[in-house]
């Protein structure tokens, strides 16, 4: 469907938030009576990193981040999974990484709190993207939080710029978050600016509704999807939560279901999920193939307290979906 060519230096380099997770120790209970946390890179580009690097994907990263304890924290995690660094500035005035503090009410009840203003990673500039970079690049993947502000929106708009004039396959995972975003007019503009441009376009189903605010679309998968491959992209993943998720492509249409776990949070999944599809789709395996590898991703990081240390290398996935097949059999079918 989509030629990436795995003989550039990268297989893939994410662009936008790096961030800080605090998540709760003390379980099934409210963030108000919550006093122990575990400290863990976040962000969604960065948790989409970690997990294609884990499961052997070469990985580099368009950010900015903190010149603090913190900035040096994500850095050094980064390195030690064997992402490329080089191209992870520090700020200069002071902006700290952003905080998420999550909330683990039961194992389908959960929620975020953000600390998103003044935040690093939303001083990524037109100067820190370097076409030379992009250029090494089996593929871009930007994230929808990067375009909800500046400079970070002209920064991403400029390595999707780059990105097509060199042929380079584009992801957009739209990533919604309400923190920073002006007015759902201006979450539309954006949003379907890149994701006329994708390749690949990933997302919820609220978050296709937000990005197709203007278009006069009915707000179902079916039209979204056309619409969609009737521009540049090749696949439409839309995702539906606990539902599970339903693929739109050239080449066939695909219901996903998520495989059985005992949970421990509701979030997290979405990233493992698209670290495991992409490397799937990077590395020749079929559309349905690649599809039940990320929603086996998925349930392995929902049963897990972490979202960045606790993504799957590929030995791992494939046992997981190989004992859960044998349990409950397949979890893809074709519409």
């Amino acid at each position: 469907m989509i030629g990436f060519d795995l003989g550039k230096k990268y297989h893939i380099i994410p662009v936008g938030r790096v961030a800080i997770d605090f998540n709760p120790t003390d379980y099934n209970r409210p963030l108000s009576e919550s006093s122990n946390f575990n400290k863990y890179l976040g962000g969604s580009p960065a948790n989409i990193a970690v997990g294609m690097a884990r499961l052997g994907s070469r990985v580099g990263f368009l950010a900015r981040v903190s010149d603090d304890q913190f900035g040096t924290f994500v850095t050094g995690f980064f390195q030690n999974e064997g992402i490329d660094t080089s191209h992870i500035r520090r700020c200069e005035h002071g902006e700290k990484l952003g905080l998420t503090f999550t909330e683990i009410l039961s194992p389908t009840e959960s929620s975020i709190l953000m600390y998103r203003e003044g935040v690093a990673d939303l001083q990524l500039s037109t100067e820190d993207v370097d076409e030379a970079y992009i250029a090494d690049t089996a593929c871009l993947l930007i994230s929808g939080t990067a375009l909800c502000t500046s400079p970070t929106r002209e920064a991403s708009l400029k390595a999707l710029s780059i990105a097509g004039r060199l042929g380079v396959p584009v992801v957009f995972d739209a990533d919604y978050r309400a923190y920073t975003w002006k007015s759902r007019e201006e979450i539309a503009i954006y949003t379907s600016l890149v994701a006329e441009k994708a390749d690949i376009i990933m997302g919820s189903r609220e978050e296709f509704d937000l990005m197709e605010t203007l278009l006069g679309l009915p707000g179902t998968d079916e039209a979204s999807a056309a619409y969609w491959l009737g521009k540049k992209a090749s696949v439409c993943v839309i995702k539906h939560g606990k539902e599970g998720s339903c693929a739109y492509s050239a080449e066939g249409c695909y219901q996903v279901k998520p495989f059985p776990v005992n949970a421990l949070k509701g979030f997290g999944g979405g990233d493992g999920y698209a670290s495991a599809f992409l490397h799937g789709l990077m590395t020749g395996h079929s559309l349905p193939d690649a599809l039940e590898m990320g929603s086996a991703s998925a349930a392995m990081l929902v049963a897990s307290h972490a979202c960045s240390k606790d993504m799957p290398t590929e030995a791992q996935l494939f046992a997981f979906i190989k004992e859960e097949k044998e349990k409950y059999g397949s979890v893809i079918t074709k519409l």
